[in-house]
């Protein structure tokens, strides 16, 4: 892009973006999903190796949930990786990944700005990754500010698969055989064993890369959830970005599923 242009932007999004947020609804989102999609294309369209993507798209991680506290959300969850991309990535791209994702949890938590909640399936992660992202959530417990899940690794199938198996180990700690469990289960029993149990299921999930489909992400929770698209990669998202994807969301009429 040309530098005119470039300087051109910097002039006028600024103004834009406070316009954008003045004329903001009431009809906020209190949960907001977001699936940080792209930054291994972003870095291949900028000549950069993949580690310069995800550290970029790390880097803004802080800003969105700096905008997010400014409109007033309660809960956000970060999908930062996948059950299938443990298996599907190379190792030499996965151990980086693994610290940048671990380092940009430390600097949250370090902010004291929000609660940090891990979900996914930690017993998949390396040791020292798992029991940072635990230190984490344990020292942002009386931070009184935002919840933010923080999907490492994630799969909205193993979250359910999760949920039935634990219903299943407290049903039988309780002595309680599977016919009786049988004739009450209903969705509520496994809502409570999810990931996010206790918390509002998402109104608004936002996917950024131009990808126009779930991919497994809060499969369970996002079933009357919103979606927005945005055709920007990951860590090109910005504040004018996230802001329109708000006033879409309150300008639509939600059924609710019907």
């Amino acid at each position: 892009m040309a530098d005119w242009k470039r300087g051109v932007r910097r002039v006028l999004y600024p103004a834009y973006e406070a316009r954008v947020l003045r004329r903001m609804p009431d009809d906020i989102p209190k949960h907001v999903g977001v699936m940080l999609d792209g930054n291994r294309r972003w870095a291949k369209a900028v000549g950069r190796d993949t580690a310069h993507g995800h550290r970029a798209g790390a880097a803004n991680i802080e800003p969105l949930l700096g905008w997010c506290d400014e409109v007033g959300i309660e809960v956000v969850t970060l999908w930062l990786l996948s059950t299938d991309n443990l298996s599907e990535r190379p190792v030499s791209e996965l151990e980086p990944l693994l610290q940048i994702i671990a380092e940009a949890v430390d600097s949250l938590a370090d902010a004291r700005r929000w609660r940090i909640h891990p979900v996914g399936a930690l017993d998949l992660l390396p040791d020292h990754i798992a029991a940072r992202l635990k230190l984490a959530e344990e020292r942002t417990r009386d931070v009184e500010g935002m919840l933010v899940n923080v999907a490492v690794p994630y799969g909205g199938r193993r979250e359910i698969a999760d949920a039935v198996r634990s219903l299943l180990q407290e049903a039988a700690a309780q002595g309680t055989s599977m016919e009786e469990l049988a004739t009450v289960l209903d969705v509520e029993h496994i809502a409570e064993h999810l990931y996010t149990k206790g918390q509002p299921d998402p109104d608004l999930v936002i996917r950024t890369s131009g990808e126009q489909r779930l991919g497994g992400f809060l499969l369970w929770q996002s079933a009357k959830s919103e979606f927005y698209f945005c055709e920007a990669y990951w860590p090109e998202f910005r504040r004018v970005d996230f802001l329109r994807a708000i006033r879409a969301y309150a300008m639509r009429e939600r059924r609710y599923g019907a």
